[in-house]
């Protein structure tokens, strides 16, 4: 841990003020008085406000979510504060010109800065640099001026920063300088979002990832788990088990995960539709077999049931159109393993499944069905392990380069560390290009580092960023976030 910290006092802001730090929305604070440049405290939200604007007028819309949430959590008796900041810079604002690209960057209305500028006759603008605490702490709720000292010395930490050192500087550069923002039509969509995000994991992932893409929250990308994980981390240690019918399950679910759809693909089943184990249509027809066994082999049953019963439900054109997969825990017997072989079924372990899943859970969309279609249909039959686990590492290694091209970028950005702090640094392809063959094999031409980079700096991915330039060799790519590895 970092040498520790002792903060005797809090700074206290509007719980949604608070909030938004806690987030990356915003690194400023618009305190009553001037805050000393390198003074730390503790950050205490509270529900009471000097402002006179009500709060649907004083902030933005897409916080009106977050103040609500931000409110609540405070009681009548206690507050938890959650974090500490550290001020950077404090400025003075006393002219209204700046207002409007003020609130642009920030979470407060034009009309709501206007406000405080009317009461107060300047705005301080206090730069904070903003970390978790390792605990949060409850505190009673006190009558608050601007300070307020804490029942007890806080031991804190720099362990948690909610933003990198990269990202603050480009962020407070940006303020600083009051340039536009960058994305304000995703702004806008994160906005809409949000809205859905409480009740819609989709949509929350979606939120989570344009947050991180905006700049709001870099810390949050390295902690942030695909929640199935727990039950994908399980799909091995079932299928070695007697429990056949939550082994289904699991397989189902882990089908649906890798991106198939279809009515035979029903995760809370007892059984799979017209007795298959799993059916899926799209993107392409898929039927199988499930077999869960702790020490017995498989016998020739478990193939001969797909056959038939295949044959039977989907009729004989639609089911030889289909890919056979078989996910089996025991070893074939010599008659199963014949049956699967002449039939062009893939078997393949509950392990193999596992980390399949695995990967599509924790490198969104690196999974390609119709790559897995093609690998699938090719021999041998059977036993199907080694070509699966040769589209696995194929995958993972496409991943790593994709990480590497991305360090290259970094380490280009990092060499000029006191520029680094100010401004984006940005490359050519070519710069990247040569950087990146100087450690690394094979070596790359300029179209194929290009087409990773364009892949890497897309809204979606949000690795990278991008200036255009006015042909392709001229475009222009910088840092913006890393893709960690997590696999050998």
């Amino acid at each position: 841990m970092s040498n520790l910290i002792l903060l005797n006092t809090a700074l206290c802001l509007p719980a949604p003020d608070v909030e938004a730090l806690l987030q990356g929305r915003i690194i400023i604070a618009l305190p009553q008085t001037f805050i000393h440049p390198g003074r730390s405290f503790a950050l205490y939200p509270s529900a009471t406000s000097i402002n006179v604007l009500p709060d649907g007028q004083y902030y933005k819309s897409n916080l009106l979510t977050v103040t609500q949430k931000a409110i609540t959590q405070i009681s009548s008796e206690t507050v938890w504060i959650k974090s500490w900041g550290k001020c950077e810079l404090c400025q003075i604002l006393n002219k209204s010109e700046s207002l409007e690209a003020l609130s642009q960057l920030n979470i407060w209305t034009i009309k709501g800065l206007q406000q405080i500028l009317l009461q107060r006759k300047h705005i301080f603008l206090a730069y904070l640099r903003v970390y978790l605490l390792s605990q949060p702490i409850e505190i009673p709720v006190n009558p608050q001026s601007q300070f307020m000292g804490l029942p007890h010395p806080l031991k804190v930490s720099v362990d948690l920063p909610i933003l990198t050192d990269r990202t603050f500087a480009q962020r407070k550069h940006q303020l600083e300088n009051l340039q536009p923002p960058l994305h304000p039509e995703l702004e806008e969509l994160q906005s809409a979002i949000a809205q859905l995000s409480h009740t819609n994991s989709a949509a929350q992932q979606l939120d989570d990832d344009i947050k991180i893409f905006l700049g709001w929250n870099t810390r949050k990308l390295e902690t942030l788990a695909d929640s199935d994980l727990v039950w994908i981390q399980k799909i091995a240690e079932v299928g070695n088990s007697s429990d056949g019918h939550t082994f289904e399950k699991l397989v189902r679910r882990g089908l649906l995960k890798l991106g198939f759809t279809g009515s035979g693909l029903n995760a809370d089943a007892t059984g799979g539709a017209g007795g298959m184990d799993f059916y899926a249509e799209q993107p392409y027809p898929i039927v199988g077999e499930c077999k869960a066994t702790k020490t017995e082999k498989v016998t020739d049953g478990t193939p001969a049931q797909l056959l038939k019963i295949g044959m039977n439900h989907l009729g004989k054109f639609q089911y030889e159109n289909c890919i056979k997969l078989i996910v089996a825990a025991g070893e074939l017997n010599f008659y199963a393993l014949r049956t699967a072989t002449e039939n062009q079924m893939n078997v393949i372990s509950p392990e193999t499944l596992q980390k399949l899943v695995a990967l599509q859970a924790s490198y969104k969309n690196s999974i390609n069905l119709l790559e897995l279609k093609e690998c699938l249909q090719q021999t041998p039959f059977g036993l199907a392990e080694e070509k699966l686990n040769n589209y696995i590492d194929k995958v993972e290694q496409s991943i790593k380069l994709r990480s590497q091209i991305i360090t290259a970028v970094k380490e280009l950005s990092e060499q000029d560390d006191d520029n680094s702090k100010a401004t984006h640094q940005n490359f050519t392809v070519t710069e990247i290009r040569v950087h990146f063959n100087a450690t690394h094999n094979p070596k790359l031409n300029d179209e194929v580092v290009h087409d990773l980079l364009i892949e890497l700096s897309s809204p979606l991915t949000g690795y990278l960023g991008r200036i255009k330039g006015s042909d392709w060799r001229g475009d222009r790519f910088y840092f913006l976030r890393d893709l960690s590895i997590n696999f050998k």
